[in-house]
């Protein structure tokens, strides 16, 4: 169940199509341009990028983004951090990756958790926390779990991050660079799975079915594992499919029922 560099890789190509909204909100839009600027702006700058990325030019995608990056631009430093996370169109360098995102993080810290850019920022500082708590191999970057852990801790309390939320949780849960600590991993589970992370929600109804930190309530986690095996890939996640299929051999009828009772009344009160 531990997130790796792929999993980072893929959330970044998710977030790499974020709308024009942000675009034009990110920071650096203002800057004063060079004379010999080849774009009237920063936004056109990162609209081209955006145009040539989804156009399939991926090289006339860098070359305008890596223009609006050198004045600041949160979402194009951002773009580019991911394509070279995932080798999306580019060689695959965590290293360019991680100084991409650290400028994100160096220069937004403080940003407004309703903003625009928000999401962005707080991916950011997840995507360093991954790369903390692995290291890079073969560069300054080294593994560092406490470092990891005070990401994932900004990202999860100041913009309320659902993944970041789920990494704290398994820190805690697995003991690695925190005191393991079952109670407090539930805790932060639950404040994913409230916001629909589906690994948070699987998680959190097993440790329910179990009574693993918590109470055991195996109705109230067969609700949240429902959920989460709904929302997985069956190939890709088969874990989640397992405990779910682990929980509802061994539930009674009475147990079935009442999840799926908990489990409307929550469908309900979230539309």
């Amino acid at each position: 169940m531990r997130i790796s560099r792929t999993t980072l890789a893929t959330l970044c190509l998710f977030l790499i199509g974020a709308g024009p909204a942000l675009a034009l909100d990110g920071r650096g839009s203002a800057a004063p341009l060079p004379e010999d600027s080849p774009f009237a702006s920063v936004r056109e700058a990162l609209r081209e990028g955006v145009r040539e990325y989804n156009a399939g030019d991926k090289t006339g995608a860098v070359r305008a983004l890596e223009f609006a990056a050198g004045q600041g631009h949160t979402l194009a430093l951002w773009k580019l951090g991911s394509m070279y996370a995932a080798g999306d169109g580019v060689e695959h360098d965590d290293l360019r990756a991680f100084e991409y995102f650290s400028r994100i993080v160096d220069s937004n810290h403080d940003t407004f958790p309703g903003s625009g850019e928000a999401s962005v920022v707080s991916a950011a500082f997840v995507a360093l926390g991954r790369y903390f708590l692995e290291g890079i191999p073969e560069t300054y970057v080294r593994a560092n779990s406490a470092r990891a852990y005070e990401m994932f801790h900004y990202a999860a309390s100041f913009f309320g991050d659902a993944n970041a939320q789920y990494a704290i949780a398994r820190l805690h849960l697995d003991g690695k660079g925190v005191p393991e600590d079952s109670r407090t991993a539930a805790r932060w589970f639950n404040l994913a799975a409230g916001k629909g992370h589906y690994p948070a929600q699987a998680v959190l109804g097993h440790m329910l079915v179990n009574g693993i930190g918590v109470p055991q309530q195996r109705s109230q986690g067969l609700m949240w594992l429902t959920l989460a095996r709904d929302a997985a890939d069956p190939g890709g996640e088969a874990w989640i499919h397992n405990l779910y299929d682990e929980a509802v051999t061994e539930a009674s009828e009475t147990e079935r029922r009442s999840a799926l009772a908990n489990l409307e009344d929550f469908l309900r009160r979230r539309r």
